[in-house]
Order: C-alpha cells, then sequence, then structure tokens
C-alpha cells in the first residue's frame, strides 16, 4: 500500500470527498456504531459552519432579466455551506414576480430560517417579500418589473 504522501496534491471542490468515521451511528438493534464513510467538502463546511456559528447558509446575487413574470432569476452562489443544491423557479401566476428557491429534504427549519434580500444594483423602489411556507422551499416576492440586478440573497437556518 502506497503512503498517503506519495498520492500528487489536488484543489478540492464542494463535492470532493474525504473518508472519515462517523461516530455512534444508532443501529436497528439499540447498539451505536462508529462507521467508516465519505463526506464532501460541502457537508464538512456546513458542519463546521453550524457548530461554529450555529447556522450553515446559502449566499447567492439574484439577477432577473426581461419584463417580468417571464423568466426566472439566475443566481451565482457565493457560498453555500447547506450541503444542498437550492433550486429558483419562478411561482405561475404572480404577474407581479414570484420566485421560489427549493432545496432536497426538510431544511428551511420553520421558526429557525432567516433570509437577508435586497434588489441589488436596480434603481427601482420596489418592495422585496420573503416567507418560508415550507421546509424545503422559501418564496420570494417583488413588485414592479426586473427588480432583481445582482440582488444579494442570504438564507441562514439556525441549528
Amino acid at each position: 500500500m502506497a503512503e498517503l504522501i506519495t498520492y500528487p496534491l489536488g484543489t478540492p471542490s464542494g463535492s470532493t470527498r474525504l473518508v472519515g468515521t462517523q461516530m455512534d451511528v444508532p443501529q436497528s438493534d439499540g447498539a451505536d456504531l462508529n462507521i467508516t464513510r465519505n463526506f464532501t467538502i460541502s457537508s464538512i463546511g456546513g458542519a463546521i459552519n453550524q457548530a461554529k456559528l450555529g447556522y450553515t447558509s446559502y449566499v447567492a446575487l439574484l439577477t432577473q432579466t426581461g419584463a417580468l413574470p417571464a423568466n426566472v432569476p439566475v443566481a451565482t452562489v457565493l457560498q453555500n455551506t447547506t450541503g444542498e443544491t437550492v433550486v429558483w423557479t419562478r411561482t405561475a401566476g404572480n404577474a407581479a414576480g414570484e420566485f421560489t428557491a427549493t432545496i432536497t429534504g426538510a431544511f428551511f427549519t420553520l421558526n429557525k430560517t432567516i433570509v437577508f434580500i435586497n434588489n441589488g444594483s436596480s434603481s427601482s423602489t420596489a418592495n422585496i417579500e420573503w416567507r418560508n411556507p415550507t421546509t424545503s422551499t422559501i418564496s420570494i416576492d417583488t413588485t414592479g418589473n426586473s427588480v432583481l440586478t445582482g440582488a444579494s440573497i442570504e438564507i441562514r437556518v439556525y441549528a
């Protein structure tokens, strides 16, 4: 077996996997086992943020072009320590512009999720509101046309 130091250096991405031991994993027979598993860099970063800061977060710049409600905002992700992918869609039937951020599973814990958002460099004075209708979605409501121009959004989920 080769020595670890002989492997070439690499640059990790969020999906890079590291081998580690997950401690005290409950089993169906009531026992707790220590299990060797793969962990992604993103999941480790999320665990560190949650342990150190008390939350995980998704930070992005959103830009919506064209007359509302036609286009979904494009997200330029700056940081994502959730370990999950956020998918943006337009909510049908809202002429003023309603968009939904959806994440896998019940990640957006009710009463423990907070959103910071602005309209970026848009000169519009339109209002932007958010709500947390389910544990897997965040809704963003805008008024006016094209009010998201490099809009910053941070979604924090506290432990």
